[in-house]
């Protein structure tokens, strides 16, 4: 069968018809047409040129003599430049492009001696677009040659050189010392940040600025040294602090946008999702450069972004630049103030790679250790206000305009008034012309609001399996009086000393409306409705409908899930489905699961798993993988069990593929039963059993 469902002999047919077609052209002489062919027999045979019958008709190809040769790969290359649209490529030009390239390869067998300059030109413009260089020794010998012309080689092409590179270390190769050779560009082009700070540089009259970005290529780690740390506090006075925040931030704010050049021979797109590896140094020595200038909420914000940026994942490869993260989260904690705290904690909710998360922790505890509090307090207190002077509002003013902010749910409403005090939709042009600075700071601090209610509505969520509670008097400044996180409590159900409550007209009220009267000693908790009364949840749901008040996620209207009689040693009502392994996982460590991911080899797994420490338990999922090819991940995953372990029991592992889940047996080792899902609290059961369901609903594959 072809990929497209053909039959055995209707393929045969079209390979027989396309290499005869190819025979023909060859015969004839007429080698602009030969490219189109190799496409026809390419297509025929799924791009496997090691066919039987294919392998003359290939032979006599590669065999042509030097001139033939580069006539057909300058068709082949033409072809690939006339398919390229940057930004607007379909699946079928980049499938035809991919192919171009491929047969490019194979035919010039490297670059023909005696080539014409034409032939060259057009196949340095691909090379300068391509992630990696093909044909690499014949590449070699061609940009040796334009060099010994005197011909400079493009930015792009050395871009090219130097990840290849990259690609090739730890191996030795004699394009290494090659590629050594070239100082400049300073930085790799093709990327919105490196293109911009290129440019910056060429302003720049007495090197400074150069020497600086050179400083920040000597950043090895995320944690730098004294000495670097002094030299670069030296480099930073000299071109001036201020300035230098100004122009670091501009750039590093570019990081993760689109690639300004496009590349058009990478085989998939995975490239053009990776961050440009020879910049990463760079990237990660001016994360770490602007945590040693003064704080400004600018430079928090932009690191901020920095980290979620670099933990973006590619296709096949996970978090694009944890190094950079992790030297952002560096940097953020040099900060001091609230900006940089903030940022920690919102990031401290949003990041799921296990290596910055760490980062994360130990910079949030340290900062909780000099203030003598917890890591979750630390959390709490570290939430601005954003300027609200009350729970989630403010009022604005530039000149005699003004702006009327307002938190509904987890977005900001803005109302804005002009000079004569009229309401009016959009900005007034009044404020755009001069108060543009500090409209770019409300702008950014709007956005900023919007992240960390998101944030904080997560981490609220999180306190049912945290176990998290308060004293009251805490808790009502943290929490249902705080400008901002007061608009997500106050939309809340608690229980207060032991009484069900939620806020409405101005004061803590029962489901009756009777009001309390709290001491301040008294604890608090997020309520759940597992366990609560039928009629006591319709209650709560009849007076949120009443007052129209949408919660900041489900709570009155949560799902409960309960032991099954059936549930004994585990919970089998998820079991059986088809799953999406990448969807799956996706959603999974957004849910603070840990889901490593299953391939198709000699490899033992460990199931999905959520560790609850507050509960002394570990909730895990068993998944198989099914449908692969052998080295790739799993296409899908078929569900089993839901289970529950002691925190500290062994760890259960299925040895790919289809393995059955157990521990690995070694000597000493105490088999540990899985807790039955009737001994589970209720509230962890009816908790796991919803993600699970999550995943299930968002994975399940068509």
């Amino acid at each position: 069968m072809t990929a497209e469902g053909g039959s055995a002999g209707t393929v045969a047919a079209e390979v027989v018809s396309a290499v005869a077609g190819l025979a023909e052209v060859l015969d004839a002489g007429r080698l602009h047409e030969v490219c189109w062919w190799l496409c026809r027999v390419d297509e025929a045979i799924a791009g496997d040129w090691s066919v039987p019958s294919v392998v003359a008709v290939r032979e006599r190809v590669v065999g042509l003599d030097p001139r033939a040769r580069a006539e057909v790969v300058g068709s082949c290359v033409g072809g690939i430049l006339m398919v390229w649209r940057p930004g607007l490529e379909t699946d079928k030009a980049q499938r035809e492009r991919v192919m171009l390239t491929r047969l490019a390869s194979m035919v010039s067998q490297g670059y023909p001696n005696g080539a014409t300059r034409e032939f060259h030109e057009d196949w340095l413009h691909l090379v300068g677009r391509q992630w990696g260089l093909m044909e690499l020794e014949r590449t070699e010998e061609l940009l040796r040659a334009e060099l010994a012309a005197g011909r400079p080689l493009d930015g792009a092409v050395i871009a090219a050189l130097r990840r290849t590179v990259f690609a090739i270390r730890p191996h030795h190769h004699p394009v290494i010392e090659f590629a050594a050779q070239f100082a400049e560009p300073l930085l790799s082009p093709g990327e919105a940040w490196a293109d911009q700070a290129l440019g910056d540089l060429a302003a720049d009259t007495d090197g400074s600025w150069a020497e600086l970005v050179r400083h920040a290529f000597e950043a090895k780690s995320a944690k730098p040294t004294a000495r670097w740390e002094k030299t670069g506090l030296a480099l930073l006075d000299a071109v001036g602090p201020d300035q230098a925040r100004e122009r670091i931030t501009g750039w590093l704010a570019l990081v993760g946008r689109p690639r300004t050049l496009d590349l058009v021979a990478e085989p998939s797109e995975d490239g053009l999702l990776q961050f440009d590896p020879y910049n990463l140094d760079a990237l990660r020595g001016l994360a770490l450069l602007l945590g040693l200038l003064p704080a400004h909420p600018e430079s928090a914000r932009v690191l901020g972004r920095l980290v979620v940026s670099a933990l973006r994942k590619a296709p096949g490869l996970g978090p694009r630049a944890p190094k950079v993260a992790n030297a952002a989260v560096y940097a953020l904690a040099r900060l001091d103030g609230t900006a940089g705290l903030a940022q920690l904690a919102l990031l401290s909710s949003r990041v799921r790679y296990k290596g910055t998360l760490k980062e994360l922790e130990k910079a949030l505890q340290a900062r909780a250790a000099a203030l003598g509090v917890g890591p979750e307090e630390l959390e709490e207190l570290a939430v601005p206000d954003y300027g609200l002077t009350e729970v989630g509002a403010c009022v604005r003013e530039f000149g005699a305009a003004r702006v009327e902010l307002l938190v509904e749910g987890l977005r900001v409403r803005q109302g804005w008034q002009n000079e004569a005090g009229r309401a009016v939709k959009a900005v007034p042009a009044s404020v755009r012309r001069e108060h543009a600075v500090e409209l770019k700071e409300f702008k950014e601090a709007v956005g900023d609001i919007e992240r960390m209610l998101a944030a904080c509505a997560e981490r609220l969520e999180r306190a049912y399996l945290a176990r998290r509670g308060w004293r009251y008097a805490a808790w009502r400044e943290r929490y249902l009086d705080h400008p901002l996180v007061g608009t997500l409590a106050r939309r809340l159900i608690w229980t207060v000393g032991g009484v069900d409550c939620r806020w409405s007209e101005g004061a803590l009220r029962t489901a009756d409306g009777t009001e309390l009267a709290p001491a301040d000693g008294d604890s608090v908790e997020l309520w759940h409705p597992v366990g609560a009364a039928e009629t006591a949840v319709a209650g709560w749901r009849e007076a949120l409908a009443r007052e129209q008040i949408e919660q900041p996620f489900p709570q009155a209207h949560r799902h409960v899930f309960q032991v099954a009689a059936e549930d004994v040693a585990g919970c089998d009502r998820f079991a059986g489905r088809v799953l999406s392994q990448r969807r799956f996982r996706a959603v999974a460590e957004g849910r603070g699961w840990q889901s490593p991911l299953q391939l198709l080899v000699d490899n033992s797994f460990g199931a999905p798993r959520r560790a609850l420490p507050a509960w002394g338990l570990r909730a895990e999922y068993w998944v198989i993988g099914t449908d692969a090819d052998w080295g790739e991940p799993f296409e899908r995953l078929t569900t089993g069990e839901v289970r529950f372990y002691p925190l500290d029991a062994p760890e259960n592992l299925s040895q790919a593929p289809g393995g059955a889940y157990g521990p690995i047996h070694r000597p000493g080792l105490t088999l540990v039963d899985p807790v039955p899902p009737a001994e589970v609290p209720p509230l962890v059961l009816s908790e796991i059993l919803r993600d699970v369901s999550l995943f299930v609903s968002r994975a399940e594959s068509d």
